[in-house]
Order: C-alpha cells, then structure tokens, then sequence
C-alpha cells in the first residue's frame, strides 16, 4: 500500500468522480484508475463502486477512508517536522484570514518574508465559514478572524488583541462628530453594508436580534475594499469592526455604544494539531506588530 494511491482514493472519494479527481491531482484518469484498481487488489476489497450513473464508496471504502486521511495526516506532519529541522530555510505557511483582519496582516507579512525569504507563504481571504472548512481539513495551517459567538468543535481560538463593532463614515459626516453611536443613530442614514455571512454582519444582526431596529440598507457587498471606497466617496454609512480601517484614509471609525459591541481578534488552530515552526514565528510576528500592540494598549 503507497501513501500515493492512498491520495488518490481519498480525492475520489471527496470528489466522487474519476475525471475532477484526476484533473486535482494533474494526472490522467487511466493512471488515476489503475492505481485505485492496485489498491483495491492489494487490500482485496472493492473500495468505490462505479456506475453510468456516478460512483459511490463501498462500505469498504466507507470504512477506509478515515484511516486514509489520517496515514496523509501523518505524513504530512511527519514532512513539516523534517522541513522545521531546516530552520526555516524551506517550508510553506498556509495562513487563512477574514476580510476584517486584512489591513492588520501587512506589517506582518512583510516582516516574515524579509526574516525567512525560503518559506513561502499562502494566504487565503475568505468568510470566516469557509476558512474553518478549510482548517477543518488541513488546508490552512491557522486561521485569523474574531471569534464566533458560539464555541468551534475541535478549534482552540487564542485571543491576539480586543476590537468593536463601530460605524464607518466620511470624516465630514455629521455621524463622524459623535464620540458613540448608538443603532437607532446609524438607523437615520442610508447603509452600505458587508454581506450576510461576514463576521462584521453577523455581530451586527445579533446585536439588531438584542435591538430591533429598522436600518435604510442601500447596497450590501462582500468586498471590504469597495465598501470602504464607497463610504470615502458618499454620505453611507457602514457598519465594520474598527481593525477594519487600520491604515485606511478618509474615513472614521465611531465605536457602537451598545453591550456586545466587543470583538475579540483571535488565531484559530486546530486542537491536538502539530504546530509548524513557521507558524509559531509568524504568530509572534503579528502579536508584536504595531497593528496588534495599537489595539491592546486601547484597552489596558
């Protein structure tokens, strides 16, 4: 048994279909197929069943496949160890981040490059739901986002600095003169506002579940950066986590003066996981950053 084919039967698995499975893994579907079949004989047990219609895990391949992916698990751990040996000269860092974190992430990034120029870094922006997904199934190393409002299974989120829910306007916008706003305040003007699904929407609609109140919604995006250009430009208002516009000009952050308006910045990883070296260091990296140390001393 190879830890190849091994793969190879766990993205047919996922995929259920021999031609996306072989394209994911760049070979052809022949090749694809005849290892599966040198697996299936190996073991002797049919492990997919195929038909015009589609395929299907046996009961055997049912049975399988968790063991499968933990043998890649392993591996896997077992490489990064080897590459950890190396003192960072080599290596790759597959970091996930929401849209909120991303103008804090900069500083960081630049850092870790300068310091490891070998290790190469990925970095994924995406909703916090499909980068859990993805730390769910080892496709980043860690994730930084806020925390939910609800514990992850199998997650450990370490807090990196405190945050609030604020209202973002154009410094010339009567909003902006307010020390605090309260919703019934941004309920008088017109909103631009994240998408469902954001972490900034999410806290705002559980605070609106706590405080019914009717909001002018104009225009919903999924892109921070459209958004913030939009509020620069016009009279809207949005509603973000301050970290949001760090380094951003021609906008003002009004804090949300209401209780649950706090949001915690946070690393996610994965429980019982083994922790890369790399990580390690891009981690201390961002808590020392001025981005993180400005929003800490906030609160002391």
């Amino acid at each position: 048994m190879e830890l190849r084919q091994l793969k190879y039967f766990v993205k047919v698995a996922e995929t259920l279909n021999f031609s996306e499975a072989a394209k994911e893994l760049f070979i052809t579907q022949s090749t694809l197929s005849q290892q599966i079949k040198q697996l299936e004989a190996e073991i002797n047990a049919q492990l997919l069943q195929r038909n015009s219609h589609g395929v299907a895990l046996t009961e055997a391949g049912a049975e399988l496949l968790p063991y499968a992916r933990r043998t890649i698990c392993d591996a896997e751990m077992c490489r990064q160890r080897m590459f950890d040996l190396q003192d960072l000269l080599t290596g790759t860092l597959n970091i996930g981040v929401t849209y909120s974190f991303a103008p804090i992430l900069t500083e960081s990034i630049f850092t870790f490059m300068k310091q490891y120029p070998g290790v190469k870094l990925n970095v994924f922006y995406k909703p916090m739901a499909e980068l859990m997904d993805m730390l769910r199934r080892r496709q980043v190393d860690f994730v930084l986002a806020f925390k939910p409002s609800e514990t992850m299974e199998g997650i450990e989120s370490h807090v990196l600095f405190q945050n609030y829910l604020a209202a973002i306007a154009n410094p010339s916008h009567p909003i902006a003169g307010l020390p605090k706003v309260r919703i019934e305040d941004v309920a008088r003007y017109s909103l631009a506002l994240p998408s469902k699904g954001l972490q900034a929407r999410n806290a705002l609609d559980t605070l609106l579940e706590r405080n019914p109140c009717e909001l002018k919604i104009r225009i919903e995006l999924n892109d921070p950066h459209i958004l913030l250009d939009l509020i620069r430009r016009s009279t809207l208002v949005t509603v973000l986590a301050e970290a949001s516009i760090h380094n951003q000009n021609g906008v003002k952050a009004i804090p949300l003066d209401v209780p649950g308006g706090e949001m915690s910045g946070c690393v996610h990883i994965l429980k019982d996981s083994y922790r890369k070296r790399s990580m390690q260091v891009f981690i201390t990296l961002l808590s020392e950053s001025m981005a993180v140390r400005e929003r800490a001393n906030a609160w002391i």
